[in-house]
């Protein structure tokens, strides 16, 4: 796996990195100009993962083979952006460029859920069974949907604590060109900054009732 320094200063200026994987947004003409461009893809790299409409193709790239090494020696294999996605990355974006597709990056976003708990072990199987079907959807402490259609759903750590309190927040990764944007969009909506001490990493803002939602990026991290 690749630190988030190396990959923001691998330069690919059509990519942004979100929560774990890249992210790239060409416009297309029309969806047979997209089934083009997907061909020349799938031709010319290893899989990608491509949402065609009429008016755009987003891309995403992520190895679910990564390795994590950590300072003890110990390893773990997990979802996130390596020398090949970034490999890849540049050699899609020339592909765009040959087809006279136009990126616009600050277009990508990606959502996940985030719940608190202080006993991870005994909720997270059950999570995992109910948006996936499979309790071996629960892999590193995280549940990821196989098939992508649903968010990333991870646990917070947390003291015990009695309800009624919110346990699940929102996670907004977005561009962090666009993150000061956003989080301004939401104070004039009636929210509030509640925390940004960590920005450009999240800003935690809450609307008029309390409920918060994280605005992250890959800075600082």
């Amino acid at each position: 796996m690749l630190p988030n320094k190396v990959i923001l200063d691998a330069g690919l200026e059509d990519w942004r990195k979100l929560a774990q994987a890249l992210h790239a947004r060409f416009v297309i003409g029309s969806f047979a100009d997209g089934v083009r461009f997907l061909q020349a893809v799938s031709e010319a790299c290893a899989p990608a993962e491509v949402r065609l409409t009429s008016g755009f193709a987003d891309v995403k790239l992520i190895s679910d083979d990564a390795v994590y090494r950590g300072d003890d020696g110990s390893e773990q294999v997990l979802s996130w952006v390596t020398q090949r996605d970034v490999d890849a990355a540049r050699t899609i974006s020339s592909i765009a460029r040959s087809m006279g597709l136009v990126a616009e990056p600050a277009a990508v976003t990606q959502l996940e859920l985030a719940l608190d708990t202080a006993d991870l072990a005994s909720i997270g199987p059950f999570w995992a069974a109910v948006l996936t079907g499979s309790a071996e959807s629960w892999q590193g402490g995280d549940v990821r949907d196989p098939t992508d259609r649903l968010p990333y759903l991870w646990f917070q750590d947390t003291d015990a604590h009695e309800t009624p309190r919110q346990r699940f927040h929102v996670d907004l990764w977005v561009p962090p060109e666009v993150a000061a944007d956003r989080i301004a969009a939401g104070v004039a909506a009636g929210g509030r900054v509640t925390y940004d001490k960590e920005a450009p990493a999240f800003t935690v803002l809450a609307d008029q009732e309390g409920n918060k939602v994280c605005i992250c990026t890959c800075l600082d991290r």
